[in-house]
């Protein structure tokens, strides 16, 4: 998929993973999956949180890679860790036992209510569903974790109206779900996208958009949003990259299928 360009050169992509390494800066633990989530985790421990232990779902805790990581299966996790744990007790004590302060998740489709589909979407009249990855780890992370940021690209098919199939649950139908389930975390706090950030109201649990990025508009985002998008009274500006930022982002992707050295 080819990357939305943003105003200054800056793609949308690139506005994910700093919004979302921004977002960890008081974060202690969080949970890593690969991709953009991995990308905005090892930023995010380069320049606004040194401290931040990254736990990966193969078992390795506290990993300080040098390189982006290909899969959570990479070597370089396993030699960067500080310990590696197996996968039952690292769902079983450390995600299930509320351990992590911060989870990340992607996601193929996602409602008003954060709610994620990664299993199944409708490919048209007379076609049978096309099915996706599933759910991995999702739904744990979801319900364990202290909070969630979710990232993705925002686009009328990726943020709809009604799920076809609900995979991992985020504020489920609105306030009061989580708790009458028994989930443990807070649930997704944040979605960052290409786009801006949205965030859920603290009455109606209801996505609300309370910040684009440089060179959108609301317009475009509404016109992205496949639901009638509420907005936040004031809609603010995320501030763009900074230098040190966009340095390190180059230093982390262009590192990406080399060989790195450990980093202390």
């Amino acid at each position: 998929m080819s990357e939305r360009p943003g105003r200054g050169g800056v793609g949308g992509d690139v506005l994910m993973e700093v919004g979302a390494a921004r977002a960890l800066a008081g974060a202690r633990t969080c949970f890593v999956g690969i991709g953009l989530p991995s990308t905005a985790a090892n930023l995010a421990r380069r320049v606004h949180n040194p401290g931040l232990v990254l736990v990966y779902e193969s078992g390795a805790i506290g990993a300080k890679p040098s390189r982006l990581p290909l899969s959570i299966g990479d070597g370089e996790l396993a030699d960067t860790a500080d310990t590696l744990v197996p996968v039952a007790e690292m769902f079983n004590y450390w995600l299930q036992g509320g351990r992590i302060d911060v989870g990340f998740l992607g996601a193929a489709q996602l409602d008003r209510y954060a709610n994620i589909n990664t299993t199944e979407v409708d490919r048209g009249s007379g076609r049978p569903p096309g099915r996706l990855p599933g759910a991995g780890g999702a739904p744990e992370i979801a319900a364990h974790c202290g909070e969630v940021l979710i990232l993705l690209r925002h686009t009328p098919r990726a943020l709809v109206e009604r799920l076809g199939f609900v995979t991992t649950l985020g504020h489920g139908c609105g306030p009061g779900d989580r708790a009458r389930y028994g989930l443990r975390g807070r649930g997704p706090v944040a979605v960052i996208t290409d786009l801006g950030i949205l965030r859920p109201d603290p009455e109606s649990a209801e996505l609300v958009l309370t910040e684009v990025h440089p060179g959108v508009t609301v317009e475009q985002v509404r016109q992205a949003t496949g639901w009638r998008l509420r907005t936040a009274d004031r809609v603010g500006v995320t501030p763009p990259p900074s230098e040190r930022e966009l340095k390190e982002l180059h230093a982390l992707k262009t590192a990406e299928n080399r060989p790195g050295k450990r980093q202390g």
